[in-house]
């Protein structure tokens, strides 16, 4: 034996450095695949847990509520002054009233008008709803004392939860010497307590400063385009008359004039706050823009409006005991770290909560409110059960539709169609249908229920009639697919021991294909869960408070409902969207989990 090569086979070179060169090259090629794959991977996967970690940590606080626990006296004479017992009587009863003079014993020094309207504030508009019902199932509670909860208001809520303000806590190293136990007050301290105080606000102030002259700065950039702006069209109206070059060159100086005026006051702002700011050591007066500043002392609490480097001048929010003279460690500096400006409840309301904590009155407890209630203007009493009877009731209607059809459509293009054109044109129209926009079935849905069938305008019905056209040619492609699935020896095997057509195709094809079936119904059921934009166009933007009891009713749904949420301002809401914005998902992980269970339950083999 030789290693000669024979006549007319190519040697391969595997031995020389351009050889291993080129295997090299393609092996760092190989790698950098794989690196890319792994990179995209890792990079989906990281915006995935981004973007569920921030729902998570959103919605979370959604799921508790904020409750206060009153002994409240049941008068009778408020609730039941005929003594008739009757339930319809009791339910009348003014409750409300009760549990907010209940509420207002905790604070007898709040006697003006603001103040108790803000005290009344703390209580949510149905805070006295469980004591109805407790007081309606039993008419012995009338004129008895009941220790209730009394649900909060959302932005008491949400300060019980730490999204309102932070609030921090320094001991007074001196001794403080207050001379009031209401109102004004000054507080004069042995070891120049408020210097460090005084030194941050005089840093505020240097920094909101910098600010108003980066705003005058913008400004001036501003100004400076506008008048470049300016002549040009000077030039162009000097060299020919144009009304529109004229109505500019207006509103060009107008605009110019009043960019520079607020300029000026801009520039003067910023000169005021920095000479406070230059000024070392003396007194500073503080306002709603910078963070509060609170003495706790003698068991009440100060609010700082002006402070020296031993001196403070404040207004008090909870009455003092004594004027007695506080030891260092006895008496706190606490600072709200978000200004009064920023936030939706004042510094008073503040130190009524925090008292209320004090004295173990505020109780937090899960949410099912969130679950049982419908849709409301309020934060704390809106919840999702409407939306979650609408959306069953939708994806019924569009199961009911959607699936035998689709199954039906699917067998019949699969196994009893004639395979011409018309046959082929239906397929090709189908796959198109998978890939149109939804807004276009919401469209028809608009024009053809509701305008021509005069179907009724938010309902299920509808909706679903709507989704099932939108869903239906998923299902018919995941059924053919199916279908084609099962090997053709079983459809010969039925035919050949004298099983009809039919009887081969739904006594052993159909019954093989059926998880298959089944797992494209889920997911196209899943996909219809989760639109909006159709049922928009149908009308299911309403504002619905009650459940609906047919498909023919008004009625919301969960995507819709998550929507209407996302677009109000107040802050409790945006806890609300993301964890309905939860509990849509975990519809949507469990309705994919049940599909991917099904194919992995009853998958065969061939």
């Amino acid at each position: 034996m030789t290693d000669a090569i024979q006549p007319g086979i190519r040697a391969i070179d595997l031995a020389s450095d351009l050889a291993k060169a080129r295997i090299r090259a393609r092996y760092r090629a190989e790698s950098r695949f794989r690196f890319y794959g792994r990179f995209a991977v890792g990079l989906t996967a990281l915006f995935l847990v981004v973007v569920l970690a921030d729902i998570v940590i959103r919605g979370i606080p959604a799921f508790t509520q904020h409750w206060l626990l009153m002994n409240v006296a049941v008068d009778a004479a408020e609730i039941d002054p005929n003594g008739t017992r009757d339930p319809a009587i009791i339910r009348g009863g003014d409750f409300q009233l009760l549990v907010r003079d209940v509420l207002r014993a905790q604070f007898p020094e709040v006697v003006d008008r603001a103040g108790r309207r803000s005290l009344d504030g703390i209580l949510s508009s149905a805070a006295a709803d469980q004591l109805r019902s407790r007081v309606v199932a039993n008419p012995a509670l009338v004129g008895q004392t009941v220790n209730a909860q009394v649900l909060l208001s959302a932005d008491a809520d949400l300060y019980f939860k730490g999204l309102s303000t932070r609030i921090e806590r320094r001991a007074g190293r001196g001794v403080l010497t207050p001379n009031e136990v209401t109102g004004d007050v000054v507080l004069n301290s042995s070891m120049n307590d408020f210097a460090p105080l005084l030194a941050a606000v005089k840093q505020a102030l240097s920094e909101q400063a910098a600010v108003v002259r980066r705003e005058a700065d913008r400004f001036r950039a501003v100004v400076s385009r506008l008048e470049a702006r300016q002549a040009e069209v000077q030039r162009t109206l000097k060299a020919a008359a144009s009304p529109s070059a004229e109505a500019e060159n207006a509103k060009l100086a107008s605009d110019i004039v009043s960019l520079g005026q607020r300029i000026k006051d801009l520039d003067s702002d910023a000169a005021a706050l920095r000479s406070r700011s230059d000024a070392v050591g003396s007194e500073e007066s503080l306002d709603d823009k910078l963070p509060s500043q609170l003495i706790a002392i003698n068991g009440g609490l100060v609010k700082l409006t002006r402070i020296g480097a031993a001196t403070a001048i404040g207004t008090v929010l909870l009455p003092l005991q004594s004027t007695a003279v506080a030891p260092a460690g006895s008496w706190q500096l606490v600072t709200y770290v978000t200004p009064e400006a920023s936030r939706r409840i004042n510094d008073r309301v503040v130190a009524w909560l925090e008292r209320l904590r004090e004295k173990g009155l505020v109780e937090s407890a899960f949410n099912w409110s969130f679950f049982t209630s419908g849709d409301s203007r309020e934060p704390e009493l809106a919840g999702i059960r409407g939306a979650l009877v609408g959306s069953a009731l939708t994806l019924l209607v569009t199961l009911a539709l959607c699936l035998p059809i689709g199954v039906a459509a699917a067998i019949y293009l699969e196994e009893f169609a004639p395979k011409n054109r018309l046959t082929e044109m239906i397929e090709v129209n189908i796959n198109n249908l998978a890939a149109v926009p939804s807004i276009v079935f919401g469209l028809l849905g608009l024009s053809v229920f509701l305008s021509f069938m005069g179907l009724p305008r938010s309902s299920p019905l509808v909706g679903g009639l709507v989704l099932a056209l939108l869903v239906l040619p998923t299902i018919i492609i995941a059924s053919r697919a199916a279908l084609k699935a099962v090997p053709p020896s079983i459809k010969e095997a039925a035919l050949g021991v004298g099983a009809s057509h039919q009887q081969a195709i739904f006594h052993h094809v159909l019954p093989l294909a059926m998880p298959g079936v089944l797992t494209g119904a889920i997911i196209g059921m899943a996909h219809a869960l989760g639109e909006t934009a159709p049922l928009l166009m149908i009308g299911m933007v309403a504002f619905i408070v009650e459940p609906a009891r047919s498909i023919t009713d008004a009625a919301a749904v969960l995507p819709v409902q998550i929507f209407l949420w996302a677009d109000l301002p107040e802050i409790a809401f945006q806890a609300k969207t993301a964890a309905a914005i939860m509990v849509l998902l975990v519809f949507l992980f469990v309705m994919n989990g049940t599909a991917i269970y099904l194919r992995k339950r009853f998958e065969r083999r061939w």
